[in-house]
C-alpha cells in the first residue's frame, strides 16, 4: 500500500491487502488444481471487511481505508451442482474514509471483478473501476488462453473522443489477476518453510512474484484466537508489482479456510496495518 496523493498506485492504499493475500502460492500442476466437485472454503458466498491504518510522524493509526472481499457464483443457484459448473464471481472493493477525506481530501474508490471458470480456477475476465477524486477509468481484461494473450484495456468514462490504452502481454502459464490470486491460494497447501512463484497480471503486464512463508504463530483476531502462518511476499523494488522499497507481510489462519486476518506493510511512505473486521458466509465457523 503506498500513499502519494500524485501516483495512483500510490493512491489505491488498501490494494495492498490483496497483492500480500494473492502471493502465496504457484499454481500447481494441472492434475492438483481444484476440481469442481471440490467444496471451496468460501463457498458459496462469503464477504471479508478491513480496515486500514496508516501511521507516519505525528500520524498515529489513523483509520484510511476500508477493503471489502466478496465471493459467489455467477448464476443463483440451490443446487450444488449447478453452483460448481456455473463461474465463480470474486470482487474486490476499497475506498477511503476517515480523517483522509476530511483533513487531505484524499478520495479513492476502486471495484475489480474476476470471473473465473470453476473446474481449473483460470481467469476469464477482469473489470475494473478506478475513482481518484475527478479522474476516472474503466477497464477490461482477457485472458484468451487460445491465442495465448492478456488483452487489457483502459478507458476515460468522461471523454468517450479519448483513445483507448490497450496493453497486450503472452499469456503462459497459470496466470490470476489481483482478486482471483487472493481466492485461489485459499485452496492451496501452505505449510511454514515452502518458497514459490506466482505469475500475477495487473494492468496488462505480468509479474513474477517470490514469496516464502517463515512462521507459524498464534493471534488474536475478529475470529478469536487462531494459528496463522506469516507470508513474506517481494512485492516491492525494481520490475515488482509495486515500486520502490518497502516490506510486505501477511499472515492467514492455518486451516482449510486460509483467511487473510492481518497484514503489515512498511515502507518510504509510513506504515500500513490492515486488520479483518468481519466475515459473513457459510463457512466461517468451519476452521476444518
Amino acid at each position: 500500500m503506498k500513499f502519494i496523493v500524485k501516483d495512483r498506485r500510490l493512491r489505491f492504499a488498501a490494494l495492498t491487502l490483496l497483492l500480500c493475500a494473492l502471493l502465496f502460492a504457484t499454481a500447481p500442476a494441472r492434475d492438483d488444481k481444484p476440481k469442481d466437485t471440490a467444496r471451496f472454503p468460501f463457498e458459496p458466498y462469503e464477504e471479508l471487511i478491513y480496515e486500514g491504518d496508516f501511521s507516519r510522524a505525528i500520524l498515529r493509526n489513523v483509520n484510511i481505508a476500508e477493503l471489502r472481499f466478496k465471493a459467489d457464483h455467477t448464476q443463483a443457484s440451490t443446487s450444488a451442482a449447478s453452483n460448481a459448473a456455473s463461474p465463480l464471481h470474486f470482487t474486490l472493493e476499497a475506498e477511503s474514509k476517515g480523517i483522509v477525506r476530511k483533513l487531505f481530501g484524499l478520495n479513492f474508490h476502486q471495484r475489480i471483478e474476476s470471473t473465473v471458470e470453476s473446474a481449473s480456477f483460470s481467469v476469464l475476465q477482469t473489470t475494473k473501476l478506478d475513482e481518484q477524486g475527478k479522474r476516472k477509468r474503466t477497464s477490461e481484461a482477457i485472458f484468451d488462453r487460445t491465442a495465448g494473450k492478456i488483452i487489457w484495456t483502459e478507458r476515460d468514462p468522461t471523454d468517450p473522443t479519448r483513445t483507448p490504452r490497450v496493453v497486450t502481454s503472452l499469456l503462459s502459464g497459470d496466470v490470476q489477476d489481483l482478486a482471483s490470486a487472493f481466492y485461489y491460494l485459499r485452496t492451496q497447501p501452505l505449510a511454514v518453510g515452502k518458497s514459490f512463484e506466482i505469475l500475477v497480471s495487473d494492468s496488462g503486464q505480468v509479474y513474477h512474484i517470490p514469496v516464502a512463508i517463515t512462521e507459524r504463530k498464534k493471534m488474536k483476531t475478529v475470529l478469536g484466537e487462531v494459528q496463522t502462518l506469516k507470508v513474506e511476499p517481494e512485492v516491492f523494488g525494481e520490475g515488482r508489482l509495486m515500486r520502490g522499497k518497502g516490506k510486505l507481510t501477511l499472515w492467514l489462519t492455518d486451516d482449510a479456510r486460509h483467511i487473510p486476518v492481518r497484514a503489515h506493510i512498511n515502507n518510504e511512505m509510513g506504515t500500513l496495518d490492515v486488520k479483518l473486521k468481519s466475515v459473513t458466509g457459510s463457512n466461517v465457523n468451519e476452521p476444518r
